[in-house]
């Protein structure tokens, strides 16, 4: 099975000149003067005091870097870039008016894109040219994906193909409601400028010999003591009632964390959320309703 929804409006800002992989080493979490052209890489932008200010998937061009941000990071992620070039030979192009997303996700993406003789990047985050289109292997929900960006007057055509080859159309909400099954967390959402790093156990977003960059210090501190009072984790929930964000998980009668998304599952609900560390053994309830962690293979 392989499901297809768009994802609109993401930001996409083109970094270019001489110095743009430096600029971005020095910015993000993850070690990005390493990426060869179609590599990438996905990256956190941390302030000093190492919060997350926004996730970002860093894609390597030949002459440039495009970055894929939230939508509603799109403005922060261009002001914050442009007001650390000083005298670097660095260029900010806004693209998110020129592309929109086709994600197609789930056990036969690869089978799907081949049907429609579309091409199948390897590795996650690489990418391949298409006929004036990108593809990258990506995914929203948490599953095997690949991303199409293409201009938003193509769209139609590259969707029909996708569709034709098999693919199952389906709208955001119905796909947001798949990544919570599959305990994928969302910036702006699930985590936010309010959480350190290791507190989201994303750590493919971190390269600890990299070198310097915004807020490695605080990532190394919380590293070497390993310490994390927080973490972001996925859980069942017993019964189907829906569960408003920002719902208190409890631990007896303590405050243990709360509920960021959720989303009814075969009679129970899947669910997001950021949980004390000291209490995850629970036992934990929310609406007193049984909460147990659920790990995704």
């Amino acid at each position: 099975m392989a499901v297809l929804f768009e994802l609109e409006n993401r930001g996409r800002i083109r970094v270019s000149g001489e110095d743009c992989k430096r600029l971005l080493h020095a910015m993000t979490s993850n070690h990005v003067e390493q990426l060869a052209p179609g590599q990438g890489c996905y990256a956190f932008f941390l302030n000093a005091n190492g919060r997350i200010l926004s996730d970002v998937n860093v894609l390597a061009a030949p002459d440039s870097l495009l970055l894929d941000v939230e939508p509603a990071s799109r403005d922060f992620v261009l002001a914050h870039l442009d007001k650390f070039i000083i005298a670097d030979d660095v260029t900010l192009t806004d693209e998110t008016a020129h592309w929109t997303t086709l994600a197609v996700e789930g056990p036969d993406a690869a089978e799907i894109l081949t049907a429609a003789e579309i091409p199948v990047p390897a590795a996650q985050l690489d990418s391949l040219p298409w006929a004036g289109r990108l593809v990258v292997k990506a995914s929203y929900t948490g599953q095997t994906g690949y991303w199409i960006l293409v201009s938003p007057l193509d769209a139609p055509i590259v969707r029909e193909a996708l569709l034709t080859a098999g693919a199952t159309e389906l709208t955001l909400l119905q796909a947001d409601a798949i990544r919570i099954t599959q305990g994928k967390p969302r910036y702006g959402v699930d985590f936010g400028e309010a959480h350190l790093v290791q507190e989201t156990q994303l750590m493919h977003a971190v390269h600890f010999q990299k070198g310097c960059y915004l807020g490695q210090e605080i990532v190394e501190r919380v590293r070497s003591r390993g310490q994390v009072h927080r973490r972001l984790v996925a859980f069942r929930i017993a019964g189907e009632a829906p569960i408003a964000p920002h719902t208190k998980i409890m631990a007896a009668e303590k405050e243990a964390g709360e509920i960021t998304s959720s989303t009814p599952l075969n009679g129970e609900t899947a669910a997001i959320g950021i949980v004390r560390a000291e209490l995850l053994t629970g036992p934990l309830t929310t609406d007193a309703r049984a909460v147990t962690e659920f790990k995704p293979s």
